[in-house]
């Protein structure tokens, strides 16, 4: 795996259920944009062409959350930097930043990311 991303490559976010952070969710059931405010960078995992379902699987070991998707691309069409960041736990561990030198992505951003995502779990 490398730094380069496709843009028809999938990344997931786990998200608290409204449960546990209502602020996360609209009362439709759709995902907030506030799901997308880090100020360290938004933590996803890329699906590197992995199916949902393996996804899904690896990351229910380590989160008990609800789990969205979106694409590269549409990080890339807000205007956002996707950044390959293993650990030593998770290889698949990226991030997505606002710009080069912004971690946090803009309001706007934050919104248009929040309508392109899909729930996958």
């Amino acid at each position: 795996m490398d730094d380069n991303f496709k843009r028809a490559e999938k990344l997931y976010r786990a998200v608290y259920p409204p449960e546990v952070m209502d602020m996360f969710w609209k009362r439709d059931g759709s995902i907030s944009s506030a799901a997308f405010a880090d100020p360290n960078g938004l933590s996803v995992d890329r699906g590197y062409y992995r199916s949902d379902t393996e996804v899904i699987h690896d990351m229910e070991a380590r989160f008990n959350e609800h789990i969205i998707s979106l694409y590269v691309r549409n990080c890339l069409d807000a205007g956002a930097i996707v950044k390959y960041l293993p650990s030593r736990s998770n290889i698949f561990h990226s991030e997505i930043h606002g710009s080069p030198t912004n971690l946090l992505l803009s309001k706007s951003q934050r919104r248009f990311l929040a309508g392109k995502a899909v729930i996958v779990k």
